[in-house]
């Protein structure tokens, strides 16, 4: 049988040679499906291609236009859907020389409907609808509205914007109107596998704690959960078993007082069932009024083949606040301390942190054994900022030798009004 048909093949080409185009383009496309039932899907497309370049030469465009069908659906056995798109392209610029207008509407949105199936998969849906919109144009108003494939593609638009399942049913029940040929029906179908896991992969956003400050990084975790795939493998209509789910790229959306410091690992390959968690670290910069985090986008692929981009659902709102205030204090000599003799003692009061204090009350205490000769123990101060400080001199003396300590008790507000109080102690010695 291999010889036979390498006889033909080669009569089919020097029939092209000799002019003789239409004697060649029956052999090439009958060749063609020969080649197609020995599973040969490259040599088919070849034959394919050469009856369509044979019925070219003599402008036979209605046979020219089925064999670029034909050729299509070679590309599609072998899962190369955008060289199967390219060839229902090129027929559709050959669909004006069709005289009759049924065929010419017809042939229209056959091979428009069948190029946004291509591009769909590939996850380019809106390229899709608008080659599909660009047709509309050549076609009758009602034969357009009332085509069984401008149906298909509405309700598949419908099922990914509004993630409505019935509408895939609805495609499901209405399958055998759009007369496909049978790597059409495969094609069809495997759409139909990327928009029910478009619609059916469970995703939830969950933030670490419920309330922040602005300078604590963000815990963001993504939980996927395929377990609804093993349901779509297992449904006898797709014909269609998942191995893995591929997430090749996650895009975050942030509002402007984020940053993202860390990002998953990709690509991340999931086998059906599995629940996955994607970690994220972001950092606020400054408080916001509404301050967001998500949706987030995910680039996936079905096994390689099947692209999809997947959008959830969820915008987060963190509860975000000023970091409360921290005071650092410190005493510095600014004389060696003597035994009856008065020396200054330097307090210095700093605020190194990113929030404001506020009703600052300040009580120094100093023990029996130094006695205060000039200075303020206490001080009140309303409002000390981010970077600011506040010092002053308290001159002792001391009277006995010893070790001691100093406190110094210290009350402030944050903005928010809560309440700061803290104590530093200081270990003071006195030498003879």
């Amino acid at each position: 049988m291999g010889k036979d048909i390498e006889k033909l093949l080669n009569r089919a080409n020097r029939l092209y040679n000799a002019m003789q185009y239409k004697k060649a383009a029956k052999i090439f496309t009958s060749l063609g499906n020969s080649y197609v039932n020995l599973g040969d899907y490259e040599t088919a497309k070849v034959c394919f291609f050469n009856a369509t370049k044979s019925y070219l030469e003599i402008e036979k465009f209605f046979q020219s236009i089925d064999s670029l069908r034909n050729a299509g659906g070679t590309s599609l056995f072998n899962n190369n859907f955008i060289e199967a798109f390219d060839f229902y392209k090129t027929a559709l610029d050959y669909v004006p020389n069709l005289k009759n207008s049924s065929d010419r509407y017809y042939n229209f949105l056959l091979f428009s409907c069948l190029s946004y199936l291509c591009l769909l998969i590939k996850g380019r849906q809106e390229e899709g609808l608008n080659l599909v919109k660009k047709f509309k144009n050549y076609v009758d108003d009602r034969y357009f509205k009332e085509n069984s494939l401008i149906r298909l593609v509405k309700d598949l638009t419908i099922a990914i914007n509004d993630k409505k399942i019935k509408y895939l049913e609805k495609i499901e029940h209405d399958f055998q109107k759009f007369n496909f040929r049978e790597p059409e029906k495969i094609l069809a179908k495997k759409a139909l596998v990327l928009v029910n896991t478009y619609n059916s992969l469970k995703t939830n956003l969950s933030l670490d704690k419920e309330v922040y400050t602005t300078n604590e990084l963000i815990t963001l975790t993504l939980e996927i959960n395929t377990k609804p795939l093993l349901d779509i493998s297992d449904y006898l209509f797709y014909n269609y078993q998942i191995n893995e789910l591929i997430i090749t790229k996650i895009g975050i959306k942030i509002s402007d007082n984020f940053t993202t410091q860390k990002k998953p690992e990709l690509p991340i390959i999931l086998k059906p069932g599995q629940i996955h968690k994607f970690i994220f670290k972001i950092k606020p910069h400054f408080q916001l009024e509404k301050p967001f985090i998500g949706p987030i986008l995910l680039t996936s692929e079905l096994d390689g083949k099947l692209i999809f981009y997947h959008t959830t659902s969820q915008l987060l709102t963190p509860n975000l606040i000023s970091p409360p205030p921290s005071l650092d204090v410190s005493i510095k000599n600014l004389r060696p301390p003597l035994i009856d003799k008065t020396f200054p003692l330097e307090i210095l009061i700093e605020n190194k942190s990113e929030g404001e204090a506020l009703d600052l009350n300040v009580e120094v205490d100093f023990p029996d054994e130094m006695k205060v000769m000039r200075g303020t123990l206490k001080k009140q101060i309303y409002s000390l900022k981010p970077n600011e400080d506040i010092k002053w001199e308290i001159n002792l003396k001391p009277l006995e030798a010893g070790d001691y300590t100093i406190k110094i008790d210290t009350t402030f507000k944050d903005p928010d009004s809560n309440q700061i109080v803290e104590t530093k102690e200081f270990p003071f010695s006195i030498k003879l």
